[in-house]
């Protein structure tokens, strides 16, 4: 990621990401940098009261400052917390309050909105939801899922057109052997011993076993938000072209990995060393369709030129160990995260990695279906 040079070219600064989770505490890290959107979760408490430590584990995997705390990957950005009730979300017909928290995303002053959560059941409300998103120029960021090993289940918000479906890779690139696979998979980001909050009591992290298509999809929209800060006249699609464009990756771009997407997310190359085209402000990149919402800029960012100038992009390929080359399989210790008991949440699983070839697992499809 390269952090401390992207730190001096952008920090996420004048960029709102939505967060939708268990809600998120307000820690020494997170202070100045959350804000409360709404709760819409029947739970005690409000949306500045994380009932679970997931949602305050993602947002300072986003905003962190670092005091006393994890340092995120946006640390000027800010967050604004949308508390839903994940228990409630994994069975069928009860009602969670995602798809009301995914519109107040969208009413709101955030750009982004990051969900890492995932489900097996497509909800009409939920897609309606996201639709309503997408036309007010939100980029939506979700995480694909944890449970490859035993069903592989195609995984909602991800699976819906117009979210961007994040899977979990290693330092090396590898992709996690826990990370759901399929044409949904749009990006990746790093989800593999990634410290958390241990538990609602915010008295330590747990740094072993976390991580999980969680901390992936918020490692994404905190990249997505240093690029936007760069570049605050861009739309959402503008962004995720770029993030698209610049990706780590030993396959052909217009060939996506159903387990790496189209690579994983490198901002760096984009706002240190300027790459990536940012193309036409109203086609979604994916699909090359016209789309609804053509705004979404920020009000100001890091960015001394806020005018859509990158030059012409050069043919992507992947960063030193952004990606893997080989078909052999990565000998590593399966641990569980002892985290999380919630279905929904995609916070942790098993640190066991396999190493996915560029040329053996990528395959040619439409991506985005309606």
């Amino acid at each position: 990621m390269d952090a401390e040079n992207v730190w001096k070219a952008s920090s996420g600064k004048g960029v709102s990401v939505a967060v939708i989770d268990t809600g998120v505490s307000e820690t020494p890290a997170l202070r100045g940098h959350v804000e409360a959107g709404r709760d819409f979760s029947g739970v005690p408490g409000g949306p500045l009261s994380d009932y679970h430590s997931h949602g305050t584990t993602m947002a300072e995997l986003i905003v962190g400052s670092g005091r006393e705390g994890l340092k995120g990957l946006a640390p000027g950005a800010q967050v604004i917390s949308f508390r839903v009730d994940l228990g409630k979300a994994v069975k069928k017909g009860k009602p969670s309050g995602i798809p009301d928290a995914i519109r107040a995303a969208a009413d709101s002053d955030a750009q982004i909105i990051s969900m890492s959560f995932t489900g097996e059941y497509l909800r009409s409300s939920e897609k309606k939801a996201v639709n309503y998103a997408q036309s007010k120029g939100k980029l939506m960021f979700a995480g694909v899922g944890n449970d490859a090993e035993k069903k592989n289940f195609v995984g909602y918000p991800a699976a819906y057109p117009n979210v961007v479906g994040v899977s979990a890779a290693d330092r090396t690139g590898r992709v996690a052997k826990f990370s759901e696979h399929g044409e949904y998979v749009d990006l990746a980001a790093p989800g593999l011993d990634i410290p958390r909050w241990c538990d609602e009591t915010f008295r330590s992290y747990c740094d072993e076993g976390g991580g999980g298509t969680s901390a992936a999809t918020a490692i994404a929209s905190a990249s997505a938000a240093l690029v936007w800060s760069k570049h605050p006249d861009w739309t959402a699609n503008q962004v995720l072209r770029v993030l698209i464009d610049t990706a780590g990756r030993d396959w052909p771009k217009d060939e996506p990995s159903d387990y790496l997407g189209y690579g994983l997310i490198r901002p760096a190359r984009n706002v240190v060393k300027g790459e990536g085209e940012p193309g036409p402000a109203d086609t979604d990149p994916i699909t090359n369709e016209k789309t609804a919402g053509g705004g979404g800029g920020s009000d100001s960012g890091d960015s001394t030129s806020p005018t859509s100038t990158s030059p012409t992009s050069t043919p992507s390929r992947p960063d030193e160990g952004a990606t893997s080359g080989g078909k052999e399989t990565a000998a590593a210790e399966a641990s569980n995260d002892g985290g999380s008991n919630l279905l929904w949440p995609v916070l942790g699983g098993l640190t066991a990695v396999v190493v996915i070839g560029g040329g053996v697992f990528a395959a040619t499809r439409a991506r985005r279906r309606a």
